[in-house]
């Protein structure tokens, strides 16, 4: 399966000076383990896997002496092939379940730069977090695996021109032929019950049945509160599952802002708010954080005392909401599809990068989004359908003049004054 993370993996091995070993982030079950497995199949002459989790044997071999020359040694042992600085790709999988071995990877960086390390870990984000953890920082490049964006999830289905056409006519500001804009909006609406996870979406791929798709997320769910369990004291997974739990119901109010009374009569942050946090290093859900202030730098203004939380998988939210089907596909009015178009905006903007930040203005008006592109501020609202009709946006733009607007709906291309009308399933080029 094709992703975007690829060309930064060869950008990373192809460095010269400089390199340092990889860390790959990620929720479980985003791909982290295939795509550094294909990378090093495409890219390698040879490549040595090894899951820190489920081998202990070399889980073990960490304990002791972590001397870059002395783990290759063995691992060469371990593997019966020579490890060859630029022709062979060390892979230790699951790496947050050994602390030495994340310990390692400084050594690696500091004494054996020739090697080409790269680390990955499903809790990753939870466990370097842990005090007892010795994080080797400035010794490692990180990279963050999302869930597939709408443009891979194209790919995946053979539809690698429209992702192309889709681009042209966002780069261009023109309208999609209206064949191609329906067709792109109803594989649109399939993504958003298939979501971004690569099990899901290559089950569609295959067989192009969405009516599967729900045995695939709720296994994946399964092993999120399995982790929970896992990583989490029996006191804070209970919290935890319970946070998680209330994402759906907390996006279906008219007021998204996360409260914790949703979550537990009498709930406050002090009770819930290291649950969050363990949700959010897990990748599982998405911070999205209140600002007072749409002014550069955009992050100096922001209310810590409010945010808003989606799920990093627009697919899972679908599933988890319990919203039919066919009300998804047939683009039938539904208020809870408002919260859903919201999410995938939220997944989209996090996948290239953008913080996610909202305001609003003395509670009479709120804009879903605001992003800030070098000095500028750019304001982005989201429509469910076709009708765009509101007053947020324009609060917002009178306020602060921002470069431009966006509004994203499922209209064509297009522009009026300031605000630039951008279909939802093109979400993956802003």
């Amino acid at each position: 399966m094709r992703r975007k993370i690829e060309e930064r993996l060869l950008k990373w091995k192809n460095r010269t000076t400089d390199r340092m070993p990889l860390l790959l982030y990620g929720a479980r079950q985003v791909g982290k383990t295939y795509i550094l497995n294909a990378f090093g199949d495409k890219h390698y002459k040879n490549t040595v896997y090894v899951n820190l989790e489920t081998n202990l044997s070399v889980s073990r071999y960490f304990d002791d002496d972590i001397s870059p020359e002395r783990l290759v040694r063995f691992l060469e042992t371990a593997v019966n092939a020579p490890i060859i600085p630029g022709d062979t790709l060390i892979i230790f999988d699951e790496i947050q379940s050994c602390e030495r071995a994340l310990t390692s990877l400084k050594y690696f960086c500091e004494t054996a730069p020739e090697y080409h390390v790269a680390a990955a870990g499903s809790l990753l984000g939870v466990a370097v977090n842990r005090e007892r953890y010795s994080f080797p920082v400035g010794k490692v490049e990180s990279f963050t695996l999302h869930p597939l964006d709408f443009e891979e999830f194209l790919w995946a289905v053979g539809e690698e021109r429209l992702a192309r056409d889709i681009r042209a006519c966002y780069h261009g500001v023109t309208p999609m032929p209206d064949a191609l804009h329906q067709k792109a909006v109803e594989l649109y609406r399939c993504y958003l019950i298939v979501g971004g996870m690569p099990a899901c979406a290559a089950s569609f791929a295959k067989n192009g049945k969405t009516v599967l798709i729900p045995t695939i997320q709720n296994e994946i769910v399964s092993n999120y509160v399995a982790d929970m369990a896992k990583y989490a004291k029996t006191e804070e997974t209970v919290k935890i599952r319970a946070c998680y739990d209330s994402v759906p119901a907390q996006l279906a109010k008219e007021n998204k802002k996360f409260q914790y009374k949703v979550v537990q009569r009498g709930g406050s942050a002090s009770l819930f708010g290291a649950s969050i946090d363990w949700l959010v290093q897990a990748g599982v859900v998405l911070k999205c954080r209140k600002i007072d202030h749409a002014i550069s730098p955009i992050p100096v203004y922001e209310d810590l005392s409010s945010f808003k939380l989606y799920l990093s998988d627009v697919g899972l939210l679908t599933m988890r909401s319990g919203i039919p089907q066919q009300t998804v596909l047939s683009g039938e009015s539904n208020l809870f599809m408002g919260s859903v178009a919201e999410n995938y905006i939220a997944q989209a903007l996090t996948a290239n990068g953008h913080p996610l930040f909202y305001w609003t203005s003395d509670y009479t008006a709120e804009l879903d989004f605001v992003m800030q592109r070098d000095t500028e501020i750019v304001g982005v609202e989201v429509k469910k359908g076709i009708k765009t009709r509101s007053k947020s946006l324009s609060v917002f733009a009178q306020k602060y003049s921002p470069a431009y607007c966006i509004r994203f709906s499922e209209k064509n291309f297009g522009q009026d004054g300031g605000v630039r009308a951008i279909p939802h399933y093109a979400a993956f080029c802003v």
